[in-house]
């Protein structure tokens, strides 16, 4: 699947795009599935927007978007479920779990909609991510990387192209981000498909095959 950006420009930072120069704001841009996109994004420059927008979640912006020849500027609801259920996941900065269920459930809900792997699967990935004796804690007891291990495991339950991610890692350390990157190395390459991370700082945490400054 082709990711084409031609000339976005967001509403609420028109002003402030038109002053820098951007490798993403105005510029008409083709990322293809199985690329690895790195976007810097200092504080204040719309990293949580462009996710927002590539997902599909906001239209003020000028310009258009399209996934493949699916332009959301004119994206009905039909075709935004479409692309979210088989074409793109998401891992949001702020989780969006729901609070109120375990760690389980949040990721079960997402693994029998979607039947992409097994039960057994699934409860080895909360082992992996060091999950396991987490499995029946509600999400609004679970630190913020409990919550971020648990909803890297829920983006990964469903058929993607593209992976969209926004400060994946914030909250983890080191040994629970190599965790963290394995994972979601192993199942990006079982799709052949492409990732975009946005984060404030430069990582090598991918095999990046672009890297573009917000």
């Amino acid at each position: 699947m082709q990711l084409t950006l031609q000339g976005i420009i967001p509403v609420p930072l028109r002003e402030k795009v038109n002053n820098y120069q951007s490798g993403i704001w105005k510029s008409n841009l083709t990322l293809n599935k199985g690329e690895f996109v790195f976007i810097q994004a200092p504080s204040g420059t719309g990293k949580t927007t462009l996710i927002h927008i590539l997902y599909g979640l906001r239209k003020d912006y000028q310009g258009d978007i399209k996934w493949n020849e699916s332009s959301l500027v004119t994206a009905g609801n039909e075709v935004l479920a479409n692309l979210r259920t088989t074409n793109i996941s998401v891992i949001f900065q702020d989780m969006r779990l729901f609070p109120e269920l375990t760690a389980w459930e949040n990721i079960d809900i997402k693994r029998r909609l979607t039947n992409t792997i097994s039960e057994n699967q699934a409860l080895e990935w909360l082992d992996r991510l060091g999950l396991k004796d987490k499995k029946n804690a509600t999400a609004n007891t679970m630190s913020y990387g409990e919550q971020q291990r648990v909803a890297i495991i829920r983006s990964l339950l469903q058929p993607f192209d593209w992976l969209l991610m926004d400060e994946p890692f914030s909250h983890l350390d080191h040994v629970n981000i190599a965790k963290a990157i394995a994972l979601i190395s192993e199942v990006v390459k079982q799709n052949g498909a492409g990732l975009i991370l946005a984060d404030l700082d430069e990582n090598n945490y991918f095999p990046y095959t672009k890297t573009l400054m917000l």
